[in-house]
């Protein structure tokens, strides 16, 4: 398997897991309708735990754009490669998030409420006001990232391959992710990762549900720009740390 390949896959896997879980939650009709946050937060920190567990061994399990950006910014992954990257896991984001609607397509058309159909693919504040939604995106990017470098040690291969997320498996960023969820999440959603937010979104825009309305285009800068700051300053004090 290749690293690009990788990438779309695991970033297909979090997106089919962490959307469905949402979709599980929220949607009428389901087994788990109205199962409440900490079904969320756990259903997300497994998927992590799923996607990385597969990509890792082949690109490090970046499964996420603040991830790569973050650990080009160290020195440690080649920026003619961050493209790339990126490319790939909005498109396996899509992929997962237009697997998640054919599978639940049913509990789709129950529910009437636009604001729940567009929550299954996206991120939406609790409060909206942009500058507290973007400094919330920030700091559970940062906590992430920051905490990602010293879980991996920012780590490369003889080759120069990047180590990533895979050098000690799957499961400590899992319980990063869901300490995350619990503690950061309740004001904007946690995106933490531009292409689990773009990608859905795309999605919700393009795919043909009978209840869905606006895909609240005006709010979708926040959770891209507020990781890619998030990540750059986890980045910065990583190097200074040094």
């Amino acid at each position: 398997m290749t690293p690009l390949t990788a990438e779309f896959l695991g970033t297909m896997l979090l997106i089919l897991l962490g959307d469905g879980v949402v979709a599980n939650v929220v949607l009428k009709g389901t087994k788990g309708n109205n199962g409440g946050w900490i079904v969320i937060t756990t259903g997300w920190a497994l998927a992590v735990f799923v996607g990385v567990t597969v990509a890792g061994p082949y690109s490090g399990a970046h499964i996420n754009p603040a991830v790569t950006i973050a650990l080009a910014i160290a020195g440690k992954f080649a920026w003619a490669q961050v493209a790339l990257f990126i490319v790939a896991q909005v498109l396996g984001a899509m992929t997962g998030a237009f697997l998640v609607w054919l599978m639940y397509r049913d509990h789709f058309d129950r529910t009437e409420d636009k604001g729940t159909v567009l929550a299954v693919f996206s991120t939406g504040p609790a409060i909206r006001r942009y500058s507290s939604n973007l400094i919330s995106e920030i700091i559970g990017t940062f906590v992430l990232l920051f905490t990602i470098f010293y879980i991996t040690g920012a780590e490369i291969t003889s080759s120069g391959e990047p180590i990533g997320l895979g050098s000690v498996g799957a499961l400590p960023v899992a319980f990063l992710v869901w300490v995350i969820g619990l503690s950061l999440g309740g004001t904007t959603g946690y995106a933490i990762n531009p292409a689990r937010d773009l990608g859905p979104r795309i999605m919700h825009a393009i795919l043909p549900i009978k209840t869905k309305g606006d895909s609240d285009w005006s709010y979708a800068w926040v959770p891209v720009a507020g990781p890619v700051i998030g990540c750059a300053l986890a980045a910065a004090l990583f190097i200074w740390l040094q």
